[in-house]
This record gives structure tokens, sequence and C-alpha cells, in this order.
């Protein structure tokens, strides 16, 4: 070949890949952008210090890759009979710590309420509460804040109370009370739903609030025994120690039966679950109850226990 030629070519070709690095960074941002977009945007409202499962459902939440994990709200559980004064300062204890032996940056630690809603309409402004209104008016085009609640429904009562504004920005994922499909009866004597009768009232009631209900009924079945617990965890350090030991020390102050918690029913691990693999659950649509405003909520009716089993652990694999 000519070398006149020859160069001519090479200064082409450098030419051509001056132009085409800036274009494929451009479409490698564009793809991790994309990706970051499908991901659910997250707060989780936890009253972590009530129960063991809380703990397991918030670590599997902070490992799910389909989860833009933004906050973990502390959420108070006054009617327990091992309540301190400030239930809401437990559970955000433990917040922290998790999110400390875990090494995670980003996720942000609002404190919640620590009083129940005392009057219909009056909300309890928090930091929570506060962060849930930021959040929402963040969301952009057609995106939602999921609002998943694990305990009371005090803070995202109150936050809806305090912005109505934020309801088309907003969707809300309640673990609580009882429910029959067959007949359509709700129990609301629930724990969860006892910590704050009045902020549950508030959720049924308000008609543009996107609801979905994993009832105690349907979470019931998802069981978690201590030998599965220990072949996954035992004998390691950091968190997976912290859970282990949360399980083994915890009093279990609702039941005499199996004494030495041989086995411990996973309630938020069913609806953390149920978020991160829809394909796990089964949601109808059903009338809230009589003395509620009438309008359509999502009720969870069924899981596969075994494989929401197979993918907790399966997520938890590297701890």
């Amino acid at each position: 070949m000519n070398f006149y030629k020859y160069l001519n070519l090479n200064r082409r070709t450098k030419k051509a890949r001056f132009y085409l690095l800036p274009v494929l960074l451009l479409f490698c941002f564009l793809s991790i952008q994309a990706q970051d977009t499908n991901k659910l945007n997250l707060i989780i409202d936890a009253d972590t210090a009530n129960e063991v499962d809380d703990l397991y459902a918030i670590v599997s939440a902070i490992l799910e890759p389909t989860f833009n994990l933004l906050a973990i709200n502390s959420a108070q559980f006054h009617t327990s009979p091992l309540a301190s004064e400030n239930t809401v300062l437990e559970s955000q204890k433990i917040n922290e710590e998790i999110i400390e032996l875990m090494h995670v940056k980003g996720i942000a630690l609002p404190l919640g309420s620590n009083m129940p809603l005392k009057e219909y309409g009056k909300p309890m402004p928090s930091e929570a509460s506060r962060y849930i209104i930021e959040t929402a008016h963040k969301m952009k085009n057609n995106q939602k804040l999921h609002v998943v609640i694990l305990g009371s429904c005090t803070n995202v009562a109150s936050a809806i109370l305090e912005d109505p504004s934020i309801l088309s920005k907003i969707k809300v994922h309640y673990l609580g009370f009882w429910h029959t499909p067959d007949t359509n009866v709700y129990n609301k004597k629930e724990f969860n739903s006892g910590n704050d009768a009045i902020a549950v009232e508030v959720l049924l009631n308000t008609k543009n609030l996107d609801l979905n209900v994993m009832t105690a009924t349907t979470s019931q079945h998802l069981v978690f025994t201590k030998q599965e617990v220990d072949s996954h965890l035992k004998n390691k350090k950091g968190i997976a120690n912290y859970l282990v030991n949360r399980w083994e020390t915890y009093t279990r102050w609702w039941t005499k039966e199996d004494p030495e918690k041989e086995k411990w029913i996973m309630w938020d691990v069913a609806i953390i679950e149920a978020l991160a693999h829809p394909e796990l659950t089964t949601i109808q649509y059903f009338l809230t109850p009589p003395e509620n405003t009438q309008r359509t909520i999502g009720i969870h009716t069924k899981i596969d226990v075994h494989t929401m089993k197979t993918h907790f652990w399966n997520t938890l694999k590297n701890l």
C-alpha cells in the first residue's frame, strides 16, 4: 500500500474512533439510566423494634436489585406490652444499626411520629411524613413513589393529610388487618392496625389513594424455621449474626406456643417479596369495608410461599 494512502486511512480510522467513543459512552449512560428508571422508587416505613420479621424484610429490601430504596422511616408501636415510652426511637436505633452493619450509603433514615393520630383529619407531622411529601414531589413524568408500611400507618396517613396533592404520585403497600376474600369481611383487630386505628381509616377513606394490602390472613403463611435461618446465617459476622441474634433474644409475648422459637411468621418479608416479585402473589380487588368510603382496593389473597423463600435466601446468600 502507498505510504500516503496508508497514513490517510489511519487518520480516518482514528477520526472514526474519536467520534465513536462519545457515542458508546452516551449509549452506556442511557442504558444505566434506563435500568435505574425501571427500579421501584421505594420508602419503607417500619416499626422495626417491634418484632423479628421487620429486620429480615429490611435487609432483603436493601439487597434487592429491583428496588431504588430511598429511605427507611421509623414507626411507633405503642400498644406492645414491651413498648417503652418512645418506641419510634427504638425502631430508629435498629434502622441505624442495620445500615451501619451493611455499610450502605444513600438511604435516608427519617424519624417518624412517636404518637398515633389523635383525631381524624389531623396529622402527626414528623421527619418521616415530610420526607414522604418531599420525595413524592420529586417523582417525574409517570413515576410513582412506592411506600411500604410494615407497622403503624401514622407517618403515611400524616403525609397524606399534610399534603393531599401527593396522592397522584404515590402508591401505598400496607401490611395489616385480617380479611376473608370469599365474603369480603374485614377484621381490623390486628396488631399493626391497632397501633393507629385512625390512620388506617385515613388510608381506607382516601378516594384517590392507590392502595394494595398484604393482609395478616395471607402473610401468615410465610413461615421460617430456625433450622433454615441457621443454615443460611449462623456462624457468620455482621448483619447475618445480627439477624440470628434478634431471633434468639426477642421475647415473643403474644403466645406460649413454640417456646423454643423454632418457627417464626415472616409477615413483613411477604410484602417485600410480593413487591419485588409480583408473579409470586395474587392480587384481587375488593370494596372497602361498609363503614368506609366505598372504593376498590387491591388485596393480596395468595402467595407462593416456597418460591418466596427461595428468592429471599438467594438475595441474602452473600452476607
